[in-house]
């Protein structure tokens, strides 16, 4: 377990002490938008300004917003839905209606393709999924943002409720009941989905059969976070992209590994334990 759990603190790791992070750090800003918009993670008047957090020796990004650094996401988007050449636009936050009106939730990003008259030739929906967090973060982030220059090396492994990546939660409560409503609605208007993640979430996902991009419902497009040592700031890079079919995806990380019916019969027995010899006893005049 690292000494602390924060990585990153609106926008920069907390060892960065420059006077451009203190300056976002104390207008609570999210770089990540468009270098000015304030931060509105949780809470509005007192947003929780943690990008990502260290898990397992691994950085794991907590924020959709931290996605959107320098729009890499958008384009990798972009040319898996319509290839590298197309005009395009991206439209935040669209609400995806059933056939009786009723909201089934927004898309996180729908992305336009259009020809030279501006009509509408396609369109494709991009998720972004953080990572949710098992403990308290709070706590962490308002020690340290109480006097940054004095706690970038805080030990905080020994306090109660040290927070940590839950990526099950991450999958099961968040991620697939997402992608069977969204994409079940865009697989059968035939139009692709993209989603967004990082390498240590996908890493935990059940291993996804691979097909080819043009035959492919999903992409998974996946981001890492590479440190420049010496500015002391972290870069989105796209690690990999991983092409797959939209059933099959949603039956491997919805699926269950069997376990042997015979153990489960022997915890029965474990269970019963001396009531199964009484059962078994013959009863006595």
């Amino acid at each position: 377990m690292a000494r602390q759990p924060l990585c990153e603190v609106f926008g920069y790791p907390i060892d960065n002490v420059s006077p451009e992070a203190a300056k976002v750090r104390t207008a609570r800003v999210c770089p990540f938008s468009d270098g000015s918009s304030p931060c509105r993670k949780d809470k509005v008047r007192s947003p929780l300004g943690v990008c990502s957090v260290y898990g397992s020796g691994q950085v794991a990004i907590t924020c959709p917003s931290r996605f959107k650094q320098n729009s890499i996401i958008v384009r990798d988007a972009a040319s898996f839905f319509f290839g590298p050449q197309a005009q395009y636009a991206c439209l935040r936050e669209v609400k995806l209606r059933d056939k009786n009106g009723k909201c089934k939730g927004n898309i996180d990003m729908v992305l336009v393709s259009f020809d030279a008259q501006g009509e509408i030739r396609d369109f494709g929906a991009l998720e972004i999924q953080g990572v949710y967090i098992s403990g308290n973060v709070r706590m962490p982030f308002e020690y340290y943002m109480a006097n940054p220059q004095a706690r970038t090396a805080m030990d905080w492994s020994k306090e109660p409720n040290y927070p940590k990546p839950d990526y099950l939660s991450s999958s099961r409560k968040r991620l697939a009941p997402q992608l069977l409503v969204k994409g079940g609605i865009f697989k059968a208007w035939a139009k692709r989905i993209a989603v967004a993640i990082d390498k240590s979430f996908f890493s935990t996902l059940p291993t996804l059969e691979k097909v080819d991009p043009a035959s492919a419902d999903i992409a998974w497009l996946v981001y890492d976070l590479k440190l420049d040592s010496e500015k002391k700031i972290y870069t989105l890079v796209n690690h990999e992209i991983v092409y797959t079919k939209f059933s099959e995806s949603m039956e491997k990380i919805y699926g269950l590994e069997l376990g042997d019916v015979s153990d489960f019969v022997k915890e029965l027995k474990k269970k019963m334990g001396n009531s199964l010899a009484a059962h078994l006893s013959p009863k006595r005049d």
